[in-house]
């Protein structure tokens, strides 16, 4: 879509990003720069500071790097020196070359030296200053504090989900998705389904099935690595390292992993729930090293129009792996793992060729930096991001009170679970007891303030 400002001259990003600072700032007013295409980015190169170096922030940029465009990753950033290694040296690898073209290509592509490394909780803000767009990878609890700072400084923003792990932070998300909209900044967030071939074709397809009456949605497998406790660490380090089992920094897998399923049923819904009820606990994974997360959990969440979506994520080794979402409509189902339309009787409507199934991963990046190199506006992810983000804390604080919680007073109840002090020699907000074990909600005794 274009408008009178796609009649001017074509000049380069940079100038591109020069004026969309200057909107920012008030010195022109909106919207005179919109989605037109201001550039080619034929000469410029689109700079990338990564922040998180863990592994799926190495995969992210990976991507990053494999786009078609001019980019170049200039700064990185995590709180630990080790994760940024690693992370270095892979993107640097022979196989990376060998991906990418060739070592001389991937030498100018990754152009961080030494003094472009930032480590420590402040590390994002020293990576930002040499960047363009953000690639944002870092345990999710942090997003929230780096989106707003990321558009706050007009950069582009490649997110990971989920996008917060508490209610504050889901609003704070919503309030820096608005600036970004108004500053025209493209924003994606790494729930992929949104990208993938056959989930496209599939909610082209919908209204095959009718009006969507009742949904599915499973997340259940072995569950994810542990990071034991070394010697020395501070109880910050070992959390920091051990994130997946704190809420404050992973929001419980229903959050850190079902929310790719969650996304994907309010994508098709074309809504988001007004109330969840629902179970849940620690019947496996009940260690010291598993932090204060259940092992499993099962959510019914209501739709304004009464449909309801039946929702489980489970992590227990040797029991039943599944992912995959269904959906039954007045006509008949949408089965998205098998990518197909049925009707009642069982007669195929639609089938989607999976031969031309996409990466997904991939693709988020393709299509993102294409934009950016275009100086196109086309991704503002963030507001379903962070409602979809939502759908999964709003369960979470179901199954771990056992109430039905509705999800007005949740939102809006300002529930934040994260420390008053980010430093490595400060106090988390979760403390283990004398014996090593953390405080876990009990359904029908847990409560929260709303």
């Amino acid at each position: 879509m274009k408008n009178d400002a796609s009649k001017l001259s074509n000049p380069n990003r940079r100038e591109f990003l020069r004026q969309g600072s200057m909107i920012a700032g008030g010195l022109i007013a909106a919207p005179l720069i919109t989605n037109a295409n201001y550039f080619s980015g034929a000469d410029d190169v689109i700079k990338i500071a990564l922040v998180g170096c863990g592994g799926r922030g190495t995969g992210a940029a990976s991507q990053a790097l494999l786009s078609k465009q001019n980019v170049r990753i200039v700064a990185m950033a995590d709180a630990f020196r080790d994760n940024l290694d690693a992370c270095y040296l892979s993107l640097t690898s022979d196989e990376m070359a060998e991906s990418i073209g060739g070592k001389a290509i991937l030498k100018t592509r990754v152009d961080v030296p030494e003094e472009r490394k930032f480590t420590g909780f402040d590390a994002y803000l020293k990576a930002f200053e040499f960047a363009d767009v953000v690639v944002l990878a870092t345990p999710p609890g942090f997003r929230p504090i780096h989106f707003a700072e990321a558009i706050k400084q007009n950069k582009h923003v490649f997110m990971e989900k989920p996008v917060a792990t508490d209610p504050a932070g889901i609003q704070s998300v919503l309030a820096t998705a608005a600036i970004a909209k108004q500053k025209k900044l493209n924003v994606v967030v790494g729930l992929q389904r949104h990208y993938q071939n056959s989930y496209r074709e599939l909610f082209k397809r919908k209204e095959l099935i009718g009006d969507i009456t009742s949904m599915q949605a499973w997340w259940n497998n072995d569950g994810v690595w542990v990071r034991p406790r070394k010697a020395g660490q501070t109880e910050m380090e070992y959390q920091m390292r051990n994130w997946y089992y704190f809420n404050w920094l992973c929001g419980d897998h229903i959050t850190e992993q079902h929310v790719h399923n969650l996304d994907a049923v309010n994508w098709f819904k074309g809504g988001y729930p007004v109330r969840a009820q629902g179970m849940g606990g620690r019947q496996v994974r009940k260690g010291k090293e598993h932090g204060e997360i259940f092992d499993h959990h099962y959510v019914e969440y209501t739709y304004a129009d009464g449909s309801i979506l039946n929702s489980q994520c489970r992590h227990i080794p040797g029991t039943t792996s599944k992912v995959d979402e269904l959906f039954v409509g007045t006509k008949g189902k949408i089965q998205a793992g098998a990518a197909n339309i049925l009707d009642h009787s069982g007669k195929v409507l639609y089938q989607f060729d999976k031969k031309t199934e996409n990466n997904p991963y991939q693709t988020e990046h393709v299509e993102l930096f294409a934009a950016i190199a275009k100086g196109e506006y086309k991704f503002a992810d963030a507001e379903n991001g962070a409602k979809s983000t939502m759908t999964s804390i709003l369960g979470r604080m179901a199954t771990y009170t056992g109430q039905r919680i509705e999800w007005e007073k949740a939102i809006n109840c300002g529930l934040d679970i994260h420390p008053k002090v980010y430093s490595f020699d400060a106090m988390p907000p979760l403390l283990p007891n004398a014996d090593g074990y953390y405080p876990i909600a009990v359904p029908g005794v847990t409560k929260y303030t709303m």
